[in-house]
């Protein structure tokens, strides 16, 4: 699983989540891509998840790009401990995502067979997504 090999600092604020994406939101690899339309967190073990699931899909063909990282720490305490005695330990890692988000990136195989790996991806995944082509990107538009 993903997760980072060093950190400014060991355990961090919970933070909220507004407003849309401002990096990573056209295909910069791929040809089909996953956007997510809400804003949440990701965790590392459903990123992972995601990704095995579209590799066995299209039988290890292609490439997949995975364009988040889970860099942010969750901590949890202990079931059964009492209030207090400071914040607990470091549980697992997520990644903040924003409306608007590329998450994955797909190249090198037919479009219906990318289409099918990347609704499993999208299955495996706790916000609403949607998938674009590189031919009816929405951001190549205006720009």
């Amino acid at each position: 699983m993903l997760s980072p090999k060093k950190l400014k600092f060991r355990k961090r604020q919970k933070g909220r989540i507004r407003g849309n994406a401002q990096c990573g939101t056209h295909l910069a690899f791929g040809d089909y891509g996953l956007m997510v339309l809400e804003g949440g967190c990701i965790t590392a073990r459903q990123i992972e998840a995601a990704r095995v699931a579209m590799t066995r899909k299209t039988k290890r063909g292609g490439q997949v790009w995975i364009k988040l990282f889970p860099d942010t720490p969750i901590s949890k305490k202990p079931a059964e401990v009492r209030m207090g005695k400071g914040k607990g330990s470091i549980d697992h890692y997520t990644a903040k995502v924003r409306p608007g988000r590329i998450l994955y990136e797909i190249k090198g195989i037919d479009e219906d067979l990318a289409a099918e790996a990347l609704q499993l991806a999208a299955a495996k995944l706790p916000l609403k997504t949607k998938i674009i082509l590189k031919s009816t990107d929405p951001w190549e538009l205006e720009g």
